[in-house]
């Protein structure tokens, strides 16, 4: 069984904790450099007796044009791009209602261990939050606290069906997310289920890709430099310009103080073990949370493959300086080597760009869900016009599996998740910092 950090009981209540990050090690020469395997696509046979059938390489919007701003990919990338699975609904398959997920729970649950993501498209039972949970129940899966829950960036719009918003916001609509797994230094989600309850009016794509893919695809020069210095990721940036008209010695010795009451006060509530460090990038005066070391590949806890596990797509100040970036300076975020030196440009690009060449487009509507492994896959999203709302849960296994990802838990536990008034999850515990933040800095 998964050894993920189980749901503590509290008086009545289930109280669900965050996912310890399994790091592993992966053979960076057994990997570097070496083309990846083709998939062979399912013959069409068995897309009609199969309800899990493998898609093709690159999924495009089948209604209306682009946006001038929406990021583009060529024929050639498209080509080139992993493939994934989906689960398309029929008459039939909406008639089952949530017993077609109960009935295909080990072939969907084989699909998703093999190909990283399953994309459940056109089904009428998630176009709602309870049809949503009644979902994830039906598979087994057993929600935990979002990796980075008291951050604020992410609000819960349905704690009883442990619903997370995501990035939807009007403020963040021209803010490309890059790619990246839902994962710190210390905590991980296993997997996660994003649904879309209202598409964008134009763009918004979700995004997948690849990280047993990008792994095979970069440059194994640049990738041993990589895995060898390893990545800090500096997630916050505070300004503090009034210390310029500070004398010395009194400037240092009341940064000193400052360095040390924000990382014992502050710090702790992000739950990302970060130490706080003046001045990273260059800027006077300018106070960054930086996360320890880390690999930025990892082996899955199960199959063992080796993936890049890094979030330098979506964090790097350099691409976002290049993209649609809508964050205020206080959110911007950037990734160095481990000794917290500058990561040339030449070696980000080269990430941006193999990391673009995998990307597959999800032009998700209302209703639809695409379950991931995020120890294999990462996600993002396009930028957008209008309103949009997407919502995710992360979960930290799945119940009656006796080897992928599964968890200790009787029917008794999951037969209470089955609805709303009988959840037991206190995911709204100590969510009072991740509301006042969401108001402060994102909306």
């Amino acid at each position: 069984m998964y050894a993920a950090s189980p749901c503590m009981r509290g008086g009545s209540r289930l109280v669900c904790q965050k996912v310890p990050t399994v790091w592993s090690h992966v053979d960076i020469e057994a990997v570097a450099g070496k083309p990846a395997e083709p998939q062979p696509a399912s013959p069409s046979g068995d897309r009609d007796s199969d309800p899990v059938s493998s898609f093709f390489s690159r999924l495009l919007p089948q209604h209306g044009e682009k946006t001038e701003q929406t990021q583009h990919h060529t024929e050639t990338e498209s080509a080139r791009a992993p493939v994934f699975s989906i689960v398309a609904a029929d008459a039939q398959k909406n008639a089952e209602g949530v017993e077609f997920f109960r009935r295909n729970k080990e072939d969907i649950l084989n699909r998703l261990k093999k190909n990283g993501s399953v994309w459940f498209r056109g089904f009428d039972l998630m176009k709602n939050e309870a049809g949503f949970m009644e979902f994830y129940s039906a598979l087994g899966l057993l929600p935990c606290l979002d990796p980075i829950h008291s951050s604020g960036l992410r609000k819960m719009v349905a704690p009883k069906q442990a619903v997370y918003e995501t990035v939807n916001k009007a403020s963040l609509s021209k803010h490309y997310v890059g790619m990246h797994n839902e994962s710190t230094f210390k905590k991980s989600a296993a997997l996660g289920a994003f649904v879309c309850f209202k598409p964008a009016e134009k763009g918004g794509e979700f995004l997948l890709a690849d990280g047993a893919e990008i792994l095979k695809r970069l440059d194994p020069q640049i990738l041993r430099e990589l895995a060898d210095r390893k990545v800090r990721i500096s997630v916050t940036n505070l300004d503090f310009p009034f210390l310029e008209s500070i004398p010395e010695p009194f400037k240092a010795t009341l940064k000193e103080w400052m360095q040390g009451l924000i990382a014992a006060a502050v710090a702790p509530k992000f739950d990302m073990e970060l130490e706080m460090v003046w001045g990273a990038d260059g800027t006077p005066h300018r106070l960054q949370a930086i996360e320890p070391a880390q690999s930025p590949v990892n082996s899955h806890p199960f199959t063992r493959l080796g993936a890049w596990f890094c979030n330098l797509h979506n964090h790097s100040r350099y691409l976002r300086d290049r993209r649609p970036c809508a964050v205020p300076e206080v959110g911007m975020t950037d990734v160095y080597f481990g000794d917290l030196t500058r990561i040339p440009p030449s070696v980000v690009e080269h990430v941006d760009r193999v990391t673009r060449d995998c990307i597959v487009e999800v032009p998700m509507q209302k209703g639809d869900v695409v379950l991931v492994d995020n120890y294999r896959t990462l996600h993002g999203r396009n930028i957008f016009d209008g309103e949009r709302m997407h919502t995710v849960t992360w979960f930290r296994g799945i119940l009656g599996s006796e080897g992928y990802f599964g968890v200790e838990g009787g029917e008794e536990k999951q037969e209470e998740r089955g609805t709303e008034r009988g959840s037991g999850y206190d995911f709204a515990a100590g969510d009072a910092l991740n509301e006042a933040i969401n108001k402060l800095l994102v909306k």
